[in-house]
């Protein structure tokens, strides 16, 4: 082999080596996961799941729900984390770090269950800049205190604070519909029965829904605004059992609404579509109505309602046994990439 020949042939390893490097290192060293559609009613369309926060495993139930989306209905989906720095591993209890978030500028739709995060500025503008765009959200559970300002209080969105009184109620109350305000079943004592409301069961959105039950309790929704649909309202059980009766007095009456939809108009009349539940632990996600619900809260937030399944497929991809709710409670030392499908 000549000079000219061994040089050629050693760029060209050279170019394979970097190629390969690019290809596979990410794989195992991004700070997010991707689960990549095929077929169906989503190819085509791009998910983003952010997950954040302390209590209730979003960083076990967002990756399930994204592996359905992509293998059962086609869709790309991504899904962020809050990670720790120093080590790359998925850290609920760092509120101010979600890398990625530049991938909101290509989504089609952003999934979220957040809770008190405070992102920096550079990393925050993506999700701001995505509502102002009018895209869709669906939000699950804690996503009505999504924010929470206290280290960078002069921050450009600051307002996105549940408790702010400028923009009253943040982003929960403004985009969702709600802010916090309380629990109202009483919090790891009494479990959730979900009620189709049947003024709008024959909505493509609730197609195939029925026998919803949560572990985690009703929350209060009182802000509410009149443009919202409620879907299904929140009944308060007894106890920590589907089979537990519904608990006596005003506690029932009236129910509590658990998922609605609504469509937010900022001021530069933009409008996105909102849905939004108060339910979405990763225990409660163990439900088949409600993962069916939140699957067909995607496509209806992606103006797809009338390809919604008459029921949806919703069963799992692969193994999925979730921890149960509760502060500081996260499985340690898991990294993005641990999520990945073989």
């Amino acid at each position: 082999m000549n000079l000219q020949i061994q040089m050629k042939t050693l760029r060209m390893l050279g170019i394979v080596s970097l190629l390969t490097f690019l290809l596979v290192v990410p794989a195992y060293c991004a700070d997010w996961v991707e689960y990549h559609g095929g077929k169906g009613p989503g190819a085509g369309k791009r998910i983003v799941l952010l997950a954040g926060d302390e209590e209730y495993r979003s960083e076990e139930g967002l990756p399930m729900l994204a592996k359905i989306l992509a293998e059962r209905h086609g869709f790309n989906c991504t899904v962020l984390f809050s990670i720790n720095p120093a080590d790359g591993t998925i850290d609920p209890l760092n509120q101010t770090n979600i890398p990625g978030m530049e991938a909101l500028d290509s989504a089609d739709l952003c999934v979220m269950q957040l809770r008190f995060r405070e992102l920096p500025d550079s990393q925050m503008a993506h999700l701001v800049n995505y509502v102002d765009a009018g895209k869709p959200i669906v939000a699950l559970r804690t996503s009505t205190h999504a924010f929470m300002y206290e280290r960078y209080k002069q921050s450009l969105y600051a307002t996105w604070d549940w408790r702010s009184k400028e923009w009253p109620g943040g982003f929960g109350q403004q985009v969702l519909g709600e802010t916090w305000v309380s629990h109202h079943g009483d919090h790891g004592k009494e479990s959730t029965h979900g009620i189709v409301n049947r003024e709008f069961e024959k909505k493509p959105i609730l197609r195939g829904v029925s026998d919803i039950w949560c572990p985690t309790d009703v929350y209060t929704v009182v802000h509410l605004p009149k443009d919202s649909t409620v879907l299904v309202w929140g009944e308060v059980l007894s106890g920590m059992k589907p089979t537990d009766p519904p608990v006596t007095g005003p506690k029932n009456n009236p129910l509590m609404p658990l998922a609605w939809t609504r469509h937010y108009n900022d001021d530069a009349g933009q409008s996105s579509r909102i849905f939004a539940i108060t339910a979405g632990a990763a225990v409660d996600l163990e439900n088949e109505g409600l993962r069916r619900l939140i699957v067909n809260a995607c496509y209806w937030a992606l103006g797809a309602e009338k390809q919604i399944p008459a029921k949806a497929d919703v069963n799992y991809v692969g193994e999925y046994k979730p921890n149960w709710f509760g502060n500081n409670k996260f499985k340690k030392g898991v990294k993005p990439a641990d999520l990945a499908l073989p």
